[in-house]
């Protein structure tokens, strides 16, 4: 009884301290929050809030819930663990499930909306994120699972999105060799060639990360997987309708080859490509010379970078080019959460309504480490000039999908995929490595 007072006092002292006063910023859009509040009434009522995020992500996330708390007069105990992931497992099959869940597996979403653990959003809030996320199809598709009756039905809003299709550079060293941005991955290609004709090593790659090496590799295969072919070949793939050795996959497995085999590409050559830390790897772009003038990563990667570094100065990014040559539109790979609802409530249809207020993407945006496609929110929120080109790399993108090897059984996505990839850069051949990891994941059916 003790605790759960002091999770109530604990939210009802947040909802009193919002991190931005309501009317007095321009950049938000205080009439979306006056609106909504005007709309809902739930005081004397409690929503319990089950997530992944935990100490600075927490703070941030309570920021955010303030304002429903605010605005609606309720209650709000958010929680969460460091095991996150069993603990929500165990609740829902306990029947102690929270109001509202968050979550960043969509695998373990769709198991848990299978055994009719979650309750469908509804046909409005499906037509909301495909009118008002950029790729609202994607989006849609992405939150969409099978109910424990068998049909598919709307159980994830995505909220919080995070962009993987990322080339980072450093401007000064472009400048000063002469080289542009390229539009597309034929240029991207071609600058590539053109640094070693200049003398230079193009790329720094590098696979390891102790019992995880050769994730980095699967992020480069799903993201060129997303530029060859269509969107649908891509979920074809994660839902093992077309194999691991299917000619489209290994087509991307060899394109990824073609920047990490070859020794004149890579620092340290081909060799040092599984056995350089991934946190080690983008270290070369700030060397005098530049060791190299590339490294794909996703937006996270700045953490990794030498004390002091600026991005949108020191260092930049562009978006992963889309072929010239294939009609795929402007896809972007990339991860993020879902919220769900565990249980069907005034107050948790309410904060479903809630995420879909720009102010509350705009109060996170304002802060730190949040991106977001919905086309409502003013893009002057976001805190710095690199926050706001990823967020438009987002709203640009005709097609987003989520990480594959998240989505893939652990077996392969966090297994056999991983080990592949270190083979194949160690001189396998794709399709070696494309016929193993499909012998895994046959094994598990």
């Amino acid at each position: 009884m003790g605790v759960a007072a002091l999770g109530l006092l604990i939210s009802t002292a947040h909802a009193a301290d919002l991190k931005f006063k309501p009317g007095e910023d321009s950049k938000f859009n205080w009439a979306s929050y006056e609106s909504f509040s005007k709309a809902h009434d739930l005081k004397g009522q409690t929503l319990t809030i089950f997530g992944p995020w935990r100490g600075e992500d927490q703070t941030l996330a309570e920021s955010v819930i303030a304002y429903f708390s605010a605005a609606t007069g309720a209650n709000v105990k958010y929680s969460s663990s460091e095991n996150y992931e069993q603990q929500i497992v165990i609740d829902t099959q306990a029947g102690s499930a929270p109001d509202v869940a968050i979550l960043p597996q969509p695998g373990l979403i769709a198991d848990l909306a299978a055994k009719g653990y979650l309750k469908p959003l509804g046909a409005d809030t499906q037509k909301w994120l495909l009118d008002n996320y950029a790729a609202g199809q994607s989006w849609v598709d992405l939150g969409t699972y099978k109910g424990g009756d068998g049909t598919s039905a709307l159980y994830g809003f995505p909220f919080k999105a995070d962009v993987k299709s990322l080339i980072w550079y450093v401007p000064e060293n472009f400048e000063d060799a002469g080289y542009d941005v390229p539009k597309t991955m034929e240029d991207l290609k071609a600058l590539t060639e053109k640094i070693v004709a200049d003398g230079g090593t193009p790329w720094c790659i590098g696979l390891g990360s102790g019992g995880a090496t050769g994730w980095p590799a699967t992020d480069w295969v799903e993201d060129l997987m997303l530029h060859l072919h269509r969107a649908d070949v891509y979920d074809k793939w994660v839902k093992n309708e077309i194999p691991f050795n299917d000619p489209a996959v290994l087509e991307a497995i060899d394109e990824f080859g073609w920047f990490a085999k070859n020794d004149k590409f890579v620092d340290g050559g081909a060799a040092a490509v599984a056995a350089t830390d991934f946190r080690d790897s983008p270290k070369g772009l700030f060397t005098s010379p530049p060791k190299c003038y590339l490294h794909h990563q996703a937006s996270f990667v700045p953490s990794f970078f030498p004390a002091g570094t600026v991005v949108g100065q020191d260092v930049d990014f562009f978006s992963t080019p889309s072929y010239a040559s294939r009609d795929v539109g402007t896809p972007v790979l990339g991860a993020g959460t879902l919220v769900m609802l565990g249980k069907d409530t005034p107050a948790s249809r309410a904060f479903i309504e809630f995420l879909k207020t720009p102010i509350a993407h705009e109060v996170w945006m304002a802060q730190s480490s949040f991106l977001t496609p919905f086309k409502g929110v003013n893009l002057d929120a976001y805190a710095n000039a690199p926050m706001r080109k990823q967020g438009e790399i987002l709203l640009n993108a005709t097609t987003f999908r989520f990480d594959a090897s998240d989505m893939m059984p652990g077996k392969i996505g966090a297994g056999a995929f991983w080990t592949g990839m270190v083979d194949f850069v160690s001189g396998r051949s794709a399709a070696d490595v494309g016929a193993n990891i499909q012998k895994a994941w046959d094994s598990i059916k």
